[in-house]
């Protein structure tokens, strides 16, 4: 099938997906703890039959079942060497049960490893593992491919590459997240980032599916629906799973979930399946209500925009103005001038941190130094970034590597600049930012050199701007420099960029910006300079501007700007900025103790230089005891409570462990001479028998860890005996286990069951993605909603 075909059939119909696969599986007699895609081919004829009856209840579209079939999941069985086959097959499998006229879609899902950089596997090995999967679909004859339960929109972002980069060229791709109740992914990513940098890299439709019910999946559809370009996907669980009489349950029947079809269409939805719980009855009603709706019509209503995995921002002519933060580049900065040369990138996350609160709306990333190595500085440096920032990042680049690299490792929609109409860039340059969907910044200027006046630079634009658009480009994905010069060197400069900005916005109506600082090179008093040319600028139409958002004044003009120009409607953001920059104004500057270094180093997971901070916390006096327990503990405790308050996400949470376990090491030989350090109580962990998912339990024992617990981590799928031997043999009092499914939470209570009649006095904490309160308590357990919860319960 061909994307345009794709985008031909969620034209004319809402699409109807399939629904849960491993439930029904069940059904036919597939046992727990097996590799499902293994049973699948020694048991064709029950993925026959489930199939065949999505297909006959009204699917469109059927997924191949090879969701836990990449070389991650397959080596957990010891199947990895035969990855390409298990794939090819299943999708044969597939073909078979749909017979002429039907679709399948190969099916790509997490491997459960963190991806570089809020993880440590790196991003292009990611991408080699989904490139075997999707050539092995390929050969069984997919129509196309299904990327869900993503729980990370860098992981998402491989396996789309991977389908285009490995003969998936033509074909759709279909993108589902899962998102958890407070509308984010495991990691932090915002649903409406998710979809602006997925399908600028090309994804054909976006959408959620599974951890929600259906009402709960229709607010979220909502929100992504003023950002949507491609069609909407939603694929809802069948309500909560309950446990009845040992065995689980989902809450809502077939009738009931179909009774939502038309708050799905109302909020956007294109395309409609279901997930955990979800039967052939379920599809067979929705799809009979789907007939009654005509397609929601795909279009933005917001362009323009650029994202982060945490944070969106428009950045048109209508949006709020944009400061573009300047100072992580070293032209004229000696100190990040020496620390990038030392390999640190401790000062550009401080002046990210910095800028994020002074107001900037994205941070422009240069890293063009001589005796450095560019390419592999911006990679460090964005790794440092991605997690710790949450604005979108500007990469800012002239050498084809270091762009190609810097786009293709960025977990967002980053702003490009810039692209020119010189040759070199035109044609080297701008594929690599049209490839990875980056919205750009356009030069007006050419290989003669730069324009003098106006109506060059426009000439300029002219021809350049027809050949950006054959990439794909539209007047919203661009925005126009100014490229204003030092007045004291060219008096008409001023005015040929003023000039210029007027005929950007007005006659091609498009987003303008500059570099303001330039305009002011060589003269004194230079701030004074800058912002009256700002204020000039803003009056022609500037909405962009690469600036320092540590100038009060500056930020000032901005705001002012704003509000007198109109776009500050009934001037919120001035009088609120004017609160702010009075409370900073009267703030006194003091330089912060090694030891308040210390805490922040947790508080940013600044894993690279917490040694250095505590050594110098050390040699001003502060006793480790001391140390450890007003400053470490206390940052970890910080964190926990930003991860509560949803301002931290996971990577925040584990790179904040991650800092201060090395502080720990660093610590211990001194705390051990000071006094020591006592273990306190072994904690056993164990994924419960016949479940393999294991990434919510390990997060929860390095929290353990560094609360000061001995885990004792028994892995996964561990039967309810060699649980109880162990804790037994070790004398532990606190057990935690895990289940990520619906199938296997009902192991629970055969352990605590177990225990009870060999007479052991432990405490059960429980948690998992299908695990509450009430089924907790039900089975004499605690419920843990997250690492930190698990913590608490543990110290109590």
């Amino acid at each position: 099938m061909q994307r345009k075909e794709f985008q031909a059939l969620c034209a004319r119909k809402i699409v109807i997906l399939d629904g849960a696969t491993g439930t029904e599986l069940i059904k036919r007699g597939m046992p727990g703890g097996v590799c499902p895609e293994a049973w699948i081919l020694d048991h064709p004829e029950a993925i026959l039959a489930v199939q065949k009856a999505y297909f006959a209840a009204g699917s469109d579209i059927v997924y191949v079942p090879s969701f836990g079939a990449n070389r991650v999941k397959l080596a957990e069985f010891g199947l990895e060497q035969r990855t390409a086959e298990i794939n090819t097959e299943l999708a044969r499998l597939s073909r078979r049960a749909a017979g002429a006229g039907k679709l399948v879609f190969g099916d790509l899902a997490p491997t459960g490893k963190f991806v570089a950089p809020s993880g440590d596997w790196p991003f292009d090995e990611a991408v080699a593992v989904y490139a075997e999967q999707v050539r092995s679909l390929l050969a069984g004859g997919v129509d196309g491919f299904v990327i869900e339960t993503m729980m990370d929109l860098q992981e998402a972002r491989a396996a789309l590459l991977a389908v285009r980069e490995n003969g998936g060229e033509d074909l759709p791709v279909m993108v589902t997240m899962t998102f958890e109740e407070g509308g984010r992914t495991l990691t932090g990513c915002l649903p409406e980032a998710c979809l602006v940098t997925l399908q600028a890299l090309g994804a054909d439709a976006f959408g959620c599916n599974c951890s929600t019910g259906p009402a709960d999946m229709a607010k979220i559809v909502k929100r992504l629906k003023p950002y949507a370009d491609i069609p909407l996907i939603a694929k809802p669980n069948a309500g909560l799973p309950k446990l009845i009489d040992g065995k689980t349950f989902f809450t809502m029947d077939a009738p009931h979930f179909a009774d939502h079809v038309a708050e799905l269409h109302a909020a956007g939805v294109n395309l409609l399946g279901g997930c955990c719980g979800t039967t052939p009855e379920h599809i067979r009603l929705a799809a009979e209500k789907a007939q009654n709706f005509a397609p929601p019509p795909c279009g933005a209503a917001l362009r323009g925009v650029v994202a982060s995995s945490r944070e969106v921002r428009q950045l048109a002519p209508e949006a709020p103005f944009t400061v573009i933060g300047e100072r992580i580049n070293p032209t004229g900065k000696k100190a990040l001038q020496a620390e990038l040369r030392a390999g640190s990138t401790a000062l550009a996350l401080t002046y990210a941190l910095e800028q994020t609160e002074a107001g900037a709306g994205v941070l422009d990333v240069n890293m063009g130094l001589s005796e450095i190595d560019e390419t592999g500085m911006m990679l460090e440096t964005l790794r440092v970034l991605a997690p710790g920032v949450s604005l979108p990042l500007c990469i800012d680049s002239t050498k084809p590597e270091t762009v190609e690299a810097a786009l293709r490792n960025y977990p967002g929609r980053a702003l490009f600049n810039s692209v020119s109409l010189e040759k070199a860039r035109v044609e080297t340059i701008l594929p690599i930012a049209a490839k990875y969907g980056a919205m750009l910044i356009l030069l007006p200027l050419d290989d003669s050199g730069v324009p003098a006046d106006a109506a060059r630079r426009i000439e300029v634009v002219q021809k350049l701007f027809p050949i950006v658009q054959k990439y794909g480009y539209r007047k919203e994905e661009v925005a126009v420099d100014a490229l204003i010069m030092a007045v004291s060197a060219a008096p008409g400069a001023a005015d040929a960029a003023l000039d210029f900005i007027a005929w950007c916005h007005n006659e091609m109506k498009v987003s303008t910006v500059c570099g303001l600082s330039n305009v002011s090179f060589g003269l004194p008093n230079r701030g004074l300079v800058n912002r009256t040319f700002l204020a000039m600028a803003m009056a022609r139409g500037l909405n962009l501007a690469i600036a320092n958002p540590m100038n009060l004044d500056l930020m000032q003009t901005v705001r002012a700007g704003e509000a007198l120009n109109g776009r500050d409607a009934r001037m919120i953001r001035y009088l609120a900025s004017e609160s702010e920059f009075k409370a900073e104004a009267q703030a006194p500057k003091a330089a912060r103790k090694p030891e308040e270094e210390v805490f922040l180093a947790v508080c940013r997971g600044d894993v690279d230089h917490i040694e250095a901070h505590c050594e110098a916390a050390l040699a001003a006096g502060i006793a480790p005891r001391t140390l450890l327990d007003d400053f470490l503990i206390r940052g970890i405790e910080e964190v926990g409570k930003k991860f509560e308050r949803k301002e931290f996400f996971l990577p925040q949470l584990l790179s904040g462990a991650d800092a201060l376990r090395k502080a720990m090491k660093f610590l211990e030989p001194r705390l051990r001479t000071a006094g020591g350090t006592e273990k306190r109580e072994k904690f056993i962990l164990a994924t419960v028998k016949g479940d393999i998912h294991d990434i919510g339990k390990n997060i929860v024992g390095v929290m353990l860890a560094n609360a000061g617990f001995e885990v004792i981590d028994l892995g996964k799928d561990v039967p309810p005996e060699v649980i109880l031997d162990r804790a037994e043999k070790e004398h532990c009092r606190l057990v935690g286990l895990s289940a990520l499914m619906t199938t296997t939470m009902t192991e629970m209570p055969k352990v605590i069951e177990m225990a009870k009649a060999r007479g052991l006095n432990l405490r059960f904490i429980v948690g998992g993605a299908v695990v509450d309160d009430e089924f907790a308590h039900a089975i004499g357990a605690e419920y843990a909603s997250d690492a930190l919860a698990t913590v608490r319960l543990a110290s109590q």
